[in-house]
């Protein structure tokens, strides 16, 4: 339950439009709901502005079914990352009304029109194509969390003057996050371009020596531009997360 929706129930409280009683049958999930193999946390949408998400990595399709309906029911808005094409297929049997990202790997169901909250743009921009489907996490994640999103991509370092040719976008941007494979180093080249928030994102695209990531994290760890935050390898919702936190301010 979200702020707005607790407000109007104790207004109605208030003018005796709706008794304690249902009020508090209403609010009886508060601060989680114990479905047995998980705890849905209905509470974070007033603690944080946006409610629990679910993780489709690690729970077959029924839990992710379940989770997904408990959170339904309070007419929250659902976002599930991780889910490969398989799982997807099957939770597109159980649960209806449900529409799924293959790119991102992520399915979404609106519970109510997202609210623009975002006070500018946030721009995702990735260095190559094998890097869009850690990009497009980032997207839907920013996108549900009420931002306006812009996308730019394959403007990786090997060809420079394709970044260079977006000037303008990088510059209309409030929020950027940079997603990079091999050697990580497009945020760096970003983040000396701008002086606007810049979120990495490596991920574990690249050859033997890259460490299925690792050497991009570490090379974006070590920028040697000012100002370049890291998330964790491939965590497109990591960043489109901490974007839209940063880009309500």
């Amino acid at each position: 339950m979200d702020p707005e929706r607790i407000a109007d129930l104790l207004e109605q409280v208030r003018r005796n439009q709706v008794s304690v009683a249902d009020a508090m049958a209403r609010l009886r999930h508060l601060p989680f709901e114990d479905l047995g193999f998980a705890k849905i946390d209905h509470h974070r949408a007033l603690r944080q502005g946006f409610p629990e998400v679910v993780m489709g990595q690690g729970k077959d399709a029924k839990q992710i079914a379940a989770i997904v309906e408990a959170i339904r029911q309070k007419r929250n808005n659902v976002l599930v990352t991780r889910l490969d094409s398989a799982k997807a297929a099957q939770l597109k049997r159980l649960r209806t009304g449900l529409t799924f990202h293959p790119i991102a790997g992520a399915a979404t169901w609106h519970g109510k029109p997202i609210k623009i909250t975002g006070k500018g743009t946030v721009l995702v921009v990735c260095a190559g194509t094998s890097d869009i489907a850690v990009a497009e996490e980032a997207v839907v994640t920013s996108e549900m969390m009420g931002n306006r999103v812009d996308r730019l991509y394959d403007v990786g370092v090997a060809g420079i003057h394709r970044l260079l040719g977006n000037r303008a976008c990088l510059d209309d941007a409030s929020v950027l996050i940079v997603v990079a494979g091999m050697e990580g180093a497009l945020p760096s080249v970003v983040g000396g371009l701008v002086a606007k928030p810049v979120i990495a994102v490596p991920t574990s695209i690249g050859y033997g020596a890259s460490f299925h990531g690792l050497a991009a994290l570490l090379g974006m760890l070590n920028s040697c531009a000012a100002g370049v935050t890291v998330v964790n390898i491939d965590n497109g919702f990591g960043a489109g997360f901490a974007a839209s936190l940063i880009n309500r301010l």
